[in-house]
């Protein structure tokens, strides 16, 4: 699918942003040449930052930018100046992993003079098993309430329901049929489905949007 080069993903807290944002990632890196960066702008969620895998990106060929503090599990809200390179340089390729809810989504509004409306896509994350996100209306008021404090437009959905290692095909049947809701209602795309690896071949045909394979790398053993 042609998405734009700016990549902003975002949606409810706990949705599972960073990880598919790392994910996402990784996939991109096989398919692009160039400047792949990784933003974390973050500031919502003290755990399961995609900053805490910022050797293993790094040595994947992505380069991570979060905090201008060196303390990647410390809930400091100072973000690093480099996040305005890959955003003014169009040689670059950016993911943009933001915060939670419209208070995430706030951080993002200061760099708005900085993005161009044909250069970015904003996606936004559905866990249909995520409290207030269960339903097609409490997800386009989550969209309302982002679009508002970031300035931006939601272009894509991205259907991430999951229960981490429990999550059946039921979880993301459940999923798909919330996001086809709400992209009829508000024409906003179905852009991906993501979902465990183990899944991937039992997707229906029928389903709309790019499969995006997930590894858990932001979570422990012991928190799986």
């Amino acid at each position: 699918m042609n998405n734009k080069r700016i990549r902003i993903i975002t949606g409810h807290y706990g949705s599972g942003k960073s990880e598919f944002s790392v994910n996402y990632a990784l996939k991109l890196r096989k398919e692009l040449e160039g400047k792949l960066s990784l933003s974390d702008l973050d500031v919502v969620n003290v755990y399961f930052r995609s900053r805490g895998l910022k050797k293993y990106l790094e040595e994947n060929g992505i380069h991570l930018i979060a905090s201008s503090v060196d303390a990647p599990t410390l809930d400091i809200p100072a973000l690093s100046a480099e996040i305005h390179t890959p955003l003014l340089n169009k040689d670059h390729n950016n993911i943009i992993d933001l915060g939670g809810d419209k208070v995430g989504a706030t951080v993002i509004a200061r760099y708005k003079n900085m993005i161009d409306d044909d250069d970015y896509d904003m996606f936004f994350v559905v866990n249909a098993n995520r409290e207030k996100t269960q339903t097609a209306e409490e997800v386009m008021k989550y969209i309302d309430d982002i679009e508002m404090a970031s300035n931006l437009k939601v272009t894509g959905l991205i259907n991430n329901t999951h229960m981490l290692k429990a999550t059946t095909i039921e979880d993301l049947k459940k999923g798909q049929k919330v996001c086809r809701e709400v992209s009829k209602e508000r024409n906003i795309p179905i852009k991906f489905v993501s979902c465990l690896e183990s899944l991937v071949d039992q997707i229906p045909s029928d389903f709309e949007g790019e499969v995006v394979p997930i590894k858990l790398l932001l979570r422990d053993e012991w928190m799986m």
